[in-house]
């Protein structure tokens, strides 16, 4: 990576959910570019054996105690936020969880980055901000109107930093993603949610045997075969964004808000197509009803990132993607 900007030196930054699947890939690329990665997890979905890169204190965002304690002991420059909870058809049923994690423990973590005077965030946002808007390929200008707590909370925080800009000068970069997938190409690291909901790896599970079959929810959409289109980017390629994005903020270039996606969209059965054929196993499938909050496509049809921060996505191709999480896969992932 070569973003430009400042030279890192022997500097930390605070990575929250650093123990998780797209935190640990932060960690690891900000450990090679020259920076000292410091996790914060509460390990209710992360794994202390993903954090190999730099110290881990294990604490809670909801802990404001806990939160000052870090920033004084290691002083980091920035914050990466990962920290968050993420799952639609639980942010459908429990909303008041995903209020007081995603938002109540964004604000504690801004209160406090203000009081340590840290003053410069890259934020983990979502292409869920912007709901279901049919035909619409999507920009960081689309109108924002989320289907579920997951995507309001998101949004949410996005308002708080503009907010905290405002009245205390904190700078962030916002990046809004499509389904991130993959995994490190050394196998070092990745995607191990226990229980796994995301397609590429409930998909790879079910070719392996370790689950009895993939459920497709819905095949009803109004999309070339019925199934839901996302927009897929490998977890590489968004980690390279986000460290483009924190040497943008370092050369004092202001706060920005970026989609990341690569503007190609796959259906769910085009997915399992794939995967098929690049693993050369089946993957045992039924039908399901639809979730609710589930948007039909969500496809980014941004170049910001491209233009600003010349980001160009490397591994984001189906074949790469489900090739490296299938040799994350056969490593037997984390054991806690």
């Amino acid at each position: 990576m070569d973003g430009g900007g400042a030279e890192p030196g022997d500097t930390h930054v605070l990575v929250t959910g650093g123990a998780g699947y797209i935190g640990s890939h932060a960690c690891k690329q900000l450990a090679r570019a020259g920076y000292v990665p410091v996790t914060f997890d509460n390990l209710s979905t992360g794994w202390a054996s993903a954090v190999k890169f730099g110290p881990m204190v294990q604490g809670d965002l909801l802990d404001r105690a806990a939160l000052d304690a870090v920033f004084a002991q290691y002083k980091p420059v920035a914050v990466m936020h990962f920290a968050a909870l993420s799952q639609v058809g639980e942010a459908a049923h429990d909303p008041g969880r995903y209020w007081r994690n995603n938002l109540g423990g964004s604000l504690n973590l801004v209160e406090a980055m203000v009081a340590a005077e840290c003053l410069h965030m890259v934020f983990s946002s979502t292409c869920a901000t912007y709901g279901d808007q049919d035909g619409v390929v999507l920009d960081e200008d689309t109108p924002q109107r989320p289907l579920n707590a997951y995507g309001a909370s998101k949004l949410a925080v996005e308002g708080v930093l503009r907010d905290f800009e405002v009245s205390h000068g904190l700078k962030s970069v916002i990046f809004r993603y499509f389904n991130v997938a993959g995994a490190d190409p050394d196998a070092e690291i990745g995607e191990w949610h226990q229980p796994e909901t995301h397609l590429i790896p409930v998909m790879i599970e079910a070719a392996a045997g370790t689950r009895p079959a993939l459920t497709i929810h819905g095949d009803d959409y109004p999309t070339h075969d019925g199934t839901c289109i996302r927009d897929y980017v490998h977890v590489m390629d968004l980690i390279d964004a986000h460290l483009r994005g924190l040497e943008w903020l370092r050369a004092g270039r202001g706060s920005h808000v970026f989609n990341l996606g690569t503007g190609t969209g796959f259906s769910v059965a085009e997915v399992i197509r794939n995967c098929v054929a690049s693993i050369g196993r089946d993957v045992p499938r039924n039908f399901g009803p639809r979730r609710h909050g589930d948007a039909a496509a969500l496809v980014s049809g941004s170049q910001r990132a491209s233009e600003a921060l010349g980001w160009v996505a490397q591994r984001s191709t189906l074949d790469l993607m489900i090739a490296d999480a299938w040799r994350w896969y056969k490593t037997g992932g984390y054991s806690g």
